[in-house]
């Protein structure tokens, strides 16, 4: 506990913390108000069988206090008093579950808000290192389920107070017997915790895992759901999807079905107790009029306190289950991140990599010791074996990797984290696969940026597709998931009119016509060349043929520079 304690200090706000706080005082003043509702029967009670207890005590002394000429009037203003306070309770009841659940599920918005901002910011070599649905498992699966563990711990806290003033209550009674009732109860509860909170967080940490493994076979299938109507492996896809799901299925089965055994154990627990009370006052007392209160007493302080201890129970091995849903997001959300800022940065003369390596590890070195310059206004184009290092080569010049050594200089400005966004947004970077959104042409061009229908038109003019939409919908013409109601050549196009529409000073085309046939594709470059006549242009490619309009190539081997 000590561990979960820890790391949500660490992620909770200080806006959460104090919220945490004052819910905190809320809780224990919930449990004082249950702990008075039982514990003001007693006396009704008393009264109401024995309307002569008002002559001695405190009883005495509080229907003296109010002046009341009547016993029974006493009695009734009292019952009705009763009755306002379990109104007020109710009141009280609802707007602490209101408080409650505007916390959990507020802590929940803020933890997935945090880790989308977290995965968009990370560096492009550690995104492209990890699954994408596993971090859509965390933002929309484990940042809920820590909101769940956050509640569990309000619930903890909420329970312990109401048992802790309902046992001072009980000592009060009679501590005797309230002792052997603590012994007794402690034992058991123990005992359960022991043994089911192992089996728990076992379940817990195998919950996480398979929910992550049918998620990924989930994103695979519907990536490539071509390629499985084609192959006709169904059968394997659904007996991996079903091992995961069935198991991910049984652990929260056996939660769920061990959550339920401390219930029925202490229901039994309990009414033995309380059977076991009343023949243990009977033969004390020997007074049945004297058992009467006590035993209603510890009958309704047992009916709130054995399923405070059950949701206790339910509560811990809630924290406990859901522990590795904390242990995810807290890694998430406090992985070293380097931040990049906005300075202002110029390209008004050149672009030039200083002696710059890059690795994706120790082991896997991509790029040696490359000293280049591009001039503004080059038209320069970089051609080689797929793994040669073209496309990370390029990469590093528009920012997306940063270089393992070496140096890459914007006019006389080195490329760095504080400038690093100014220089991303003069790049137009149109890629080999052109990832629509499923919207209309529109939103796809305006991609990330002001929408503007004029703007949007006239680039859609600029990369020549504007009389084929002018057929359609314009730019609400609607492209489909991926773009599938497009053919590749109109895909590439809007690719282009979304790399346009910043008005960017250096076009980057990353074998962005290599998929398509030998027509569409000079038809295309011709265009690029035609648009890009005012802009530096970037150009990797296979063929030498969509060259033609460059002014310099360069080979890649084996991750270095070599003249073409």
């Amino acid at each position: 506990m000590r561990e979960v304690i820890q790391k949500l200090n660490v992620l909770l706000t200080h806006q959460q913390k104090r919220f945490l706080l004052i819910l905190f005082g809320l809780t224990i003043l919930l449990s004082l108000i249950e702990t008075i509702g039982i514990s003001a029967i007693m006396p009704f009670i008393s009264m109401a069988s024995n309307p002569n207890i008002l002559d001695n005590g405190y009883y005495s002394y509080v229907y003296n206090f109010f002046g009341f000429e009547s016993k029974n009037l006493f009695i009734i203003v009292f019952g009705f008093s009763l009755i306002g306070f379990y109104i007020l309770r109710a009141i009280y009841s609802i707007f602490y579950s209101y408080s409650l659940n505007r916390f959990s599920f507020g802590t929940y918005n803020e933890f997935a808000y945090r880790l989308f901002k977290g995965y968009i910011n990370l560096p492009y070599k550690d995104f492209v290192a990890k699954n994408t649905s596993l971090l859509t498992k965390n933002i929309m699966s484990e940042a809920q389920n820590l909101s769940n563990l956050v509640q569990h711990g309000l619930m903890f806290v909420s329970e312990f107070f109401t048992v802790l003033f309902l046992y001072a209550l009980l000592l009060a009674v009679d501590w005797q017997m309230t002792l052997v009732l603590s012994i007794v109860l402690g034992i058991k509860v123990f005992s359960l915790t022991k043994v089911l909170s192992k089996i728990v967080k076992k379940e817990g940490k195998k919950r996480s895992e398979f929910q992550a493994k049918f998620m990924r076979i989930i994103s695979e299938t519907f990536g490539n759901f071509k390629l499985v109507k084609l192959y006709g492996n169904e059968h394997e896809i659904f007996k991996s999807f079903e091992h995961a799901n069935s198991n991910y299925t049984k652990s929260n089965i056996i939660y769920s079905t061990i959550n339920q055994i401390p219930r029925g154990i202490l229901e039994t627990l309990g009414f033995s107790i309380l059977i076991g009370i009343v023949l243990y006052i009977l033969f004390r007392y020997q007074d049945a009029s004297f058992v009467i209160p006590i035993i209603s007493m510890y009958a309704l302080a047992l009916y709130r306190m054995l399923p405070a201890i059950n949701r206790i129970m339910i509560s811990y091995n809630g924290i406990i289950f859901l522990q590795k849903s904390l242990d995810i997001v807290h890694d998430d959300l406090t992985y070293n991140i380097e931040p990049e800022g906005n300075d202002g940065i110029s390209f008004n003369t050149s672009l030039t990599l200083s002696k710059v390596s890059f690795d994706y590890n120790k082991t896997t070195n991509v790029l040696h010791d490359i000293s280049l310059t591009i001039h503004k206004g080059d038209r320069i184009a970089f051609i080689g074996e797929s793994g040669s290092g073209k496309s990370t080569l390029v990469d590093i010049i528009i920012g997306v990797y940063k270089p393992s050594f070496g140096l890459v200089m914007i006019d006389d400005t080195p490329l760095s984290n504080t400038n690093i966004k100014a220089w991303r947004a003069k790049i137009g970077y149109i890629p080999q696969s052109i990832y629509l959104l499923d919207g209309t042409v529109g939103e796809n061009v305006s991609f990330g940026h002001e929408y503007d229908e004029m703007k949007i038109i006239n680039t859609l003019q600029k990369a020549n597709i504007w009389e084929f939409l002018l057929s359609k919908d314009g730019i609400h013409t609607r492209v489909g998931e991926g773009g599938i109601q497009l053919s590749g050549g109109q895909k590439q196009r809007i690719g282009i009119a979304r790399a346009l529409y910043s008005a960017p000073d250096i076009l980057v085309l990353d074998e962005a016509t290599s998929a398509l046939d030998t027509e569409t594709e000079a038809s295309i470059m011709n265009e690029i060349y035609a648009i890009g006549q005012d802009k530096t242009l970037i150009v990797i490619a296979h063929r030498l043929s969509t060259l033609e309009g460059c002014n310099k190539i360069l080979r890649i081997i084996d991750g270095k520079v070599i003249n073409a």
